[in-house]
């Protein structure tokens, strides 16, 4: 491909990510668009983590982006100026055009159909269980809601930017109340109450790690699901129901992969990190794991971790199956069903 104008490239990405924010950012939670809209302002004025925010020009910042936000929501996704122009979904041939330069782009749908976009200097690659594994640190173009790992055509990208300000912001949570519990084991595990930086900075190599062995699941989960459960996912308009269906795919991931590697390598911080992100539906879809995680705390035996996830295996491919087999049933009915099933878990439960 010709050569790659650098500056024009973040422009047209940048422009991609406003045009997604301004059609989609405004959905989120009050509270939720607060805080992603801080970390926004943080990324794109180049602010260390821990600088104190001024809030008047905090508040002004926002005021002009959802100013920008109004004028862009009717714009088109722009074409990429990569050779003759590359579709913004195609990563595979952008990543081709973009590698040799030290870059890596990913384009894509995620929850609710929001596009995400980013651009990146490419850290390392890798190639795991047939997948490439893309690894960005800085980031030169994002949008408002910035995904730390997601799975896209055969290709895993790794955000470490991004893992970095999630890490942040969870530490930033924890710290106002300090709860026991699993993330605080896990801040103990890096030595946080001693040095904060520098145990983010080990969180941040380790525990991407750990959102690679997801991504690896997830994988390894679309062959047992077939093309249906994706076409089925993009065709919910319920958002109870593609809650509950990521949470049932992400389940089978983690026990084909994510569990079994933690476990077997028996690093104990990175045990209790996953633990400390199972929340919500995931958690009360699967009492027997965490239950298992309790027994495991308090004895050291990681025998009921084990036999939670090698059930796992079986239970969640069976549950995705149930999930398909009523939607390919009736799309309109099946969406109550699992409407239904996300307040009473019924069968789907472990």
């Amino acid at each position: 491909m010709s050569t790659v104008d650098l500056e024009l490239l973040k422009r047209a990405v940048q422009a991609n990510c406003d045009i997604a924010d301004a059609r989609h950012a405004r959905e989120m939670t009050m509270c939720n668009y607060l805080l992603a809209m801080r970390e926004l302002y943080r990324w794109e004025g180049g602010l260390p983590l821990r600088q104190p925010l001024k809030q008047a020009e905090l508040s002004e910042w926002i005021a002009r982006r959802e100013t920008l936000w109004n004028e862009l929501e009717d714009a088109e996704f722009r074409t990429l100026p990569i050779g003759g122009g590359c579709d913004p979904f195609d990563n595979a041939a952008i990543n081709d055009a973009l590698a040799p330069l030290g870059l890596v782009y990913a384009g894509g749908l995620g929850r609710w159909g929001k596009p995400h976009f980013f651009l990146g200097d490419l850290a390392r690659q890798e190639n795991r269980h047939g997948l490439t594994v893309l690894v960005s640190d800085r980031e030169h173009a994002r949008d408002l809601f910035a995904p730390p790992a997601a799975l896209r055509e055969g290709m895993v990208f790794l955000r470490l930017d991004a893992m970095r300000r999630w890490l942040w912001e969870k530490t930033e949570v924890w710290g106002v109340r300090q709860a026991d519990g699993a993330l605080k084991a896990a801040l103990d595990g890096y030595g946080f109450a001693d040095d904060a930086d520098a145990a983010l900075e080990r969180m941040a190599a380790r525990e991407s790690e750990t959102l690679i062995l997801h991504e690896v699941g997830e994988g390894m989960a679309e062959p047992l699901l077939g093309p249906a459960w994706r076409e089925m996912l993009g065709g919910l308009s319920q958002r109870r129901a593609e809650l509950l269906a990521r949470a049932v795919r992400d389940h089978l991931a983690d026990c084909l992969s994510t569990l079994p590697a933690l476990i077997e390598r028996g690093v104990e911080p990175s045990i209790h990190f996953y633990f400390a992100n199972l929340e919500g539906l995931r958690r009360s879809l699967f009492p027997r794991l965490t239950a298992a995680y309790t027994t495991w705390r308090k004895t050291g035996d990681e025998a009921d971790l084990r036999l939670a996830y090698l059930d796992g295996q079986t239970h969640w491919r069976e549950a995705a199956r149930r999930m398909l087999a009523a939607w390919q049933g009736g799309p309109d009915v099946a969406e109550s069903v699992f409407s239904g099933w996300v307040d009473e878990h019924g069968p789907l439960m472990l």
